[in-house]
């Protein structure tokens, strides 16, 4: 079996363990065989925690949940230099953040210090401490979860963070039927013991060497010329969007970066071999361009009151734009 039918299965694997998050699961995948980051945005109880350890069991990666509070330190995240009082040395002891795939439960609840230890993390794929720097695992995934409802207590993530994250996903509630499969699913899994582990046998599980190896192969991904000129016009758009409408004018403070346009280029590229595919079609680009610019866009006080939001800026710079 090829390593993209077995992404494919896997796909569908978790879709049947994680009901009425398709969308969640398919942008986990992206960011995985892009070797970028996750932020996800929803109300509690949407199984956020639950698809990214399902996930890290289904790809040989270890896994761990950090429940970001304001009390937080740097060193709880990075580690910490212990003293060793039988020799008078000091001996570093490794942070949770040295695990393949971490989960940032309420990210916006740290300090900044502690977001700042998580930015060189996600963006050098390092540790410093001290006057040392270890480096993080190859296999390195940061999923970070926003709560919407609560605000009291908050730190807003500074846009250099932000940029960081490949992809920015809203979860919103499951439909009815959606909410029947999970009462069935929950009664079935408690009837057993077996835990999570218990749904993955050993052929489901891709070594990471596979991971590596599809990540190549999404590289690959055919994309043509006036495709890869319509991305970069795209993201171009929401630096300059009165030139696509006197109305667009004034409604964005920043656009977009660099980041965006190989944001765009990557996801579409993994949105493409997971449908199966060996070539981007506009369809893809279409298909990841909210969650790679939704969190990219800073709207101005003129927008915010027309009631604009960024995903509403995507679209009507999507209706502009000149599909090839």
């Amino acid at each position: 079996m090829s390593t993209q039918h077995k992404f494919q299965n896997l796909q569908a694997h978790l879709e049947r363990l994680i009901v009425g998050q398709s969308h969640l699961i398919n942008r986990m995948l992206v960011a995985l065989l892009c070797d970028g980051h996750l932020l996800v945005e929803g109300a509690p109880g949407l199984a956020k925690t639950r698809a990214i350890k399902v996930l890290s069991m289904s790809v040989a990666g270890d896994f761990h949940r950090l429940q970001f509070t304001p009390d937080l330190l740097p060193a709880d995240l990075t580690g910490t230099e212990i003293y060793r009082p039988q020799d008078g040395s000091f001996q570093f002891r490794p942070g949770p953040l040295f695990h393949n795939l971490v989960l940032a439960d309420e990210v916006n609840r740290a300090p900044a210090k502690v977001q700042a230890a998580l930015l060189e993390a996600m963006g050098e794929r390092q540790i410093t401490v001290g006057s040392v720097t270890y480096p993080l695992p190859q296999l390195f995934m940061v999923m970070a979860t926003q709560n919407p409802i609560e605000q009291e207590g908050t730190y807003p993530l500074p846009e250099a963070q932000l940029d960081r994250f490949l992809l920015k996903v809203l979860v919103d509630y499951p439909d009815v039927e959606g909410e029947r499969e999970i009462l069935q699913l929950n009664r079935g899994e408690a009837l057993h013991t077996g835990g999570d582990e218990a749904l993955f046998t050993p052929a489901d599980v891709l070594p990471e060497a596979e991971v590596m190896a599809a990540r190549k192969e999404v590289l690959n991904i055919h994309m043509a010329e006036p495709l890869e000129q319509y991305v970069v016009q795209l993201v171009v758009a929401t630096r300059q969007p009165e030139n696509y409408g006197d109305d667009l004018a004034g409604l964005l403070q920043y656009g977009a970066s660099p980041r965006a346009s190989i944001a765009i280029d990557r996801a579409s590229r993994a949105h493409a071999w997971l449908s199966g595919r060996d070539y981007v079609s506009p369809e893809d680009v279409h298909a990841v361009a909210h969650d790679v610019l939704r969190h990219r866009l800073l709207l101005s006080f003129e927008a915010e009151a027309q009631g604009e939001t960024a995903a509403s800026m995507v679209d009507r710079l999507l209706e502009r734009i000149g599909v090839p």
